[in-house]
């Protein structure tokens, strides 16, 4: 698709609305105005980029109303989600334009000056990640898989009080290493770190050969915690 496919549809669709529509004013794809009302600029491109979004910034400079226009996302670009967020943080509109079957243009977001959400779960969450994690583990940018988070240092305690007892009931390990979460942590087993022994009372965890290697391979970190 070429940007000048999509200035058919969009030019109809604003003419349908009122409003006078001319392409490339001073540099601007679309420029429409009815009335007196301030002018509508629109960037046409093929697809959603960083170059578009720039440019369309240039544009908040002359107008506005300065709206974007792409065709439909599919999963090989930008996530429809993504760009949306970006746009509604810049205060940029957002068109897609469908050619196939007919014609078809669907604003997605108008512009609008952007008014922060504060989420306070979110944030809480953050805090307290950050509060509880000991020392700084981990190099920022680092993979997902690899971080070493409070939780994994909370089943490392956990893991290593097995290691020098033996099996040993949810409630004395919560209260040898200071985790209240511990049997929720070892009754989880996300790491597969923990294992019921055959033949002890309810309640009891013991350590199996994955939680081992664990201590071993973050024997560092075990001895910091």
């Amino acid at each position: 698709m070429r940007e000048t496919e999509l200035y058919p549809p969009v030019k109809a669709f604003l003419e349908a609305q009122g409003y006078s529509v001319k392409g490339e004013v001073d540099g601007c794809d679309l420029v429409a105005v009815r009335g007196d009302e301030p002018p509508v600029i629109v960037e046409l491109k093929a697809r959603f980029s960083l170059p578009l979004v720039f440019q369309g910034i240039t544009r908040q400079g002359l107008a506005d109303n300065v709206y974007l226009a792409v065709p439909p996302f599919s999963g090989r670009t930008t996530r429809r989600g993504d760009a949306l967020a970006l746009c509604r943080r810049l205060g940029l509109g957002l068109l897609t334009v469908r050619l196939k079957p007919a014609p078809f243009v669907e604003p997605l977001l108008d512009p609008a000056e952007y008014r922060p959400r504060r989420r306070g779960q979110r944030l809480g969450r953050l805090l307290r990640e950050f509060r509880h994690r000991v020392g700084d583990p981990n190099q920022g940018g680092s993979s997902r898989r690899t971080i070493m988070t409070a939780y994994r240092q909370d089943a490392l305690r956990c893991a290593s009080c097995l290691d020098r007892n033996g099996p040993t009931k949810a409630a004395v390990v919560a209260g040898a290493v200071g985790v209240p979460r511990a049997r929720a942590i070892m009754y989880t087993d996300h790491y597969g770190w923990f294992e019921r022994p055959a033949g002890t009372a309810p309640g009891v965890y013991g350590l199996t050969p994955k939680g081992r290697a664990a201590l071993e391979e973050y024997a560092d970190m075990v001895a910091e915690l």
